[in-house]
């Protein structure tokens, strides 16, 4: 059967659906992405945030999808990017804007604007760095510079902190405007950042692990603002962790190559 597929040309050759499903999963991102701008058109703000969580989840699952049924193509990855710069770069300023942002005018488009070129910028980085076959395999337990997800959730703790406290919590426009330039400089900055993809587990937390990735999806599921907020925070708690981290283990090799 796959002798007489090959011998068909391209346009009659069939594909396992199996290969279609990471690309399906990348446009659901996509298409929460936009749909989180139409909702932020409507100032539904609980729905355009709920959008964006969702584009995240399937950003999450496509890349291990593939990866999983072996189907990571260049097609893929440049699909994917695509998304990424719409879904994590331009609608969460959109969003932001909508909501606060447009009453500081043209500063707060220029900050917009300033965002969404950073996302672009730094997802245009990250596929080339992908080709660095020279790294350390220990430096794929980082990323350089805050990922565009990331970004993203940090640029709406605000919003979803004014969903969760009221208007007691809300900050100026002009510092919203500076909140969303100083996110994106980190998004392009050199600055590494703890990747989860490269943590190892002991089996000992595994269990643990589990017990409180539960509590996070009841929390997530009973006060979504609140629990949205606090992980905002505490990924910026994370971010001189990881600063920390990469220069220790970057001191360990040079202290083991000089020794060698």
């Amino acid at each position: 059967m796959a002798d007489q597929q090959a011998k068909l040309p391209k346009t009659l050759r069939t594909l396992p659906l199996t290969r279609l499903l990471p690309n399906m999963l990348t446009l659901m991102s996509l298409c929460s992405g936009l749909t989180a701008m139409r909702f932020g058109l409507m100032e539904k703000w609980h729905e355009a945030i709920i959008g964006i969580v969702f584009a995240m989840l399937f950003d999450i699952l496509d890349g291990r999808v593939a990866r999983l049924l072996n189907t990571t193509s260049k097609f893929g990855a440049e699909l994917d990017s695509l998304s990424d710069a719409i879904s994590f770069g331009v609608a969460p300023g959109f969003i932001m804007y909508q909501w606060s942002l447009s009453a500081n005018h043209d500063f707060g488009w220029i900050a917009v604007l300033a965002f969404a070129v950073c996302s672009a910028l730094r997802l245009a980085r990250f596929n080339t760095m992908l080709e660095d076959e020279v790294a350390p395999a220990w430096t794929k337990r980082f990323f350089t510079g805050i990922p565009a997800p990331a970004g993203a959730g940090l640029v709406l703790v605000p919003l979803t902190a004014f969903l969760q406290f009221g208007d007691e919590i809300v900050l100026p426009s002009t510092l919203l405007c500076v909140w969303l330039i100083i996110v994106g400089g980190l998004m392009v900055s050199r600055m590494p950042t703890l990747a989860i993809k490269g943590w190892r587990v002991a089996p000992g937390w595994v269990a643990p692990i589990f017990v409180l990735a539960v509590l996070f999806f009841a929390a997530l599921v009973t006060n979504p603002w609140l629990t949205l907020t606090g992980l905002g925070l505490f990924y910026m708690a994370l971010l001189p962790v990881g600063l920390v981290a990469y220069y220790h283990r970057k001191s360990q090799e040079e202290k083991e190559a000089s020794n060698a």
